[in-house]
């Protein structure tokens, strides 16, 4: 199979690095052509995937010539980057119909589109996939046992792309529930981020697993609000991939929470991160639209406010905690 996968960052180059050694022919598209030469002759992606070696095989490039007729394109840039990161291949890609696999995790914020809404906007009509789970690319770029989700309209597409992206270490399940999929992992990156607070504010197991639960709950919510599935979001495209999200030292969004949690600014945190913590952005897209359609979200609302309002991790902690006692519910 030829794959194209565009853009260059972890996610990126562990899909490129994992579909190179199932044998595919890979091109990894960087949009800074000096981005790509580097990649090309160290054979190493050493500010987003340190210590992971590209396989020969893979063809790295920044030629949007170099992107047309593949069998399969693989898109990994951050939600909050797609649509200019896709303006420089779009009449090449556009011109291409190919099924197209996303791994993005996030909604845009104003539009509130998905990603793959996003793509299809900018790329045309297209047989379309996502790929998630808890799936850090630091991980399965080292063949560490994984475990993920594929969601496909079209079960015939869906269940051959589940064999071209399955090895003995990296295992694919898939279901048709696209959106649920993918607002399971854009929603999870706000729970995320309040885990971190957690973290930072030195709080202890009963507090974590208590906002795994209840975060759930609330990103099941809103999920099924949107059209999604309530099973899919006690899957791997929502349990398990929150679960990763709140726990592992590379989680993005969980580490701009811990620094929170300690009393820093979101914007010193963002200037010395490379990579991008979609939640960030999730939570006001997410926030707008709940209150736009009256849909209960207290931990997204309270991380809205500690980003974006100034509001100290700890009195929002302490809101969540003393709102009125209710029933539990589901």
């Amino acid at each position: 199979m030829k794959v194209v996968v565009i853009g260059a960052g972890a996610m990126g180059t562990a899909c490129a690095v994992l579909l190179a050694g199932k044998g595919h022919e890979v091109t990894l598209w960087c949009r800074r052509t000096e981005h790509a030469m580097e990649l090309a002759r160290a054979r190493e992606n050493r500010d987003y995937l340190p210590g992971v070696r590209i396989p020969d095989r893979v063809h790295v490039t920044a030629r949007v010539a170099d992107l047309a007729h593949p069998d399969v394109y693989v898109i990994a840039i951050p939600c909050v980057h797609l649509r200019a990161g896709l303006a420089p291949v779009q009449d090449v890609v556009g011109a291409c119909p190919a099924p197209t696999v996303s791994v993005i995790k996030g909604i845009e914020q104003g539009t509130f589109r998905r990603p793959t809404e996003i793509i299809e906007e900018m790329l045309g009509n297209r047989p379309l996939a996502v790929l998630s789970g808890p799936s850090h690319a630091e991980e399965f770029s080292r063949s560490l046992p994984t475990t993920v989700v594929l969601a496909c309209r079209d079960a015939a597409l869906g269940k051959s792309l589940q064999q071209e992206f399955s090895t003995p270490r990296f295992r694919v399940y898939w279901n048709e529930d696209l959106v649920g999929v993918e607002l399971a992992g854009a929603l999870k990156n706000i729970i995320g981020i309040a885990a971190g607070v957690c973290d930072g504010l030195g709080f202890g197991d009963n507090a974590k697993a208590s906002l795994l639960t209840r975060g759930l709950v609330e990103i099941t919510r809103f999920g099924v609000a949107f059209g999604g599935q309530r099973e899919t979001f006690w899957g791997l495209a929502g349990l398990g991939d929150l679960i990763t999200t709140c726990v592992s030292p590379f989680g993005r969004n969980r580490s701009v929470g811990e620094a929170l949690g300690r009393g820093e600014s979101l914007e010193k945190i963002l200037d010395r991160m490379k990579a991008v913590p979609e939640g960030v952005w999730t939570c006001r897209a997410v926030r707008d639209l709940a209150r736009q359609h009256a849909i209960e979200m207290p931990i997204t609302d309270q991380v809205y406010q500690v980003l974006y309002e100034g509001k100290p991790p700890l009195r929002a902690v302490d809101e969540l905690m003393t709102r009125e006692l209710k029933p539990e519910s589901l």
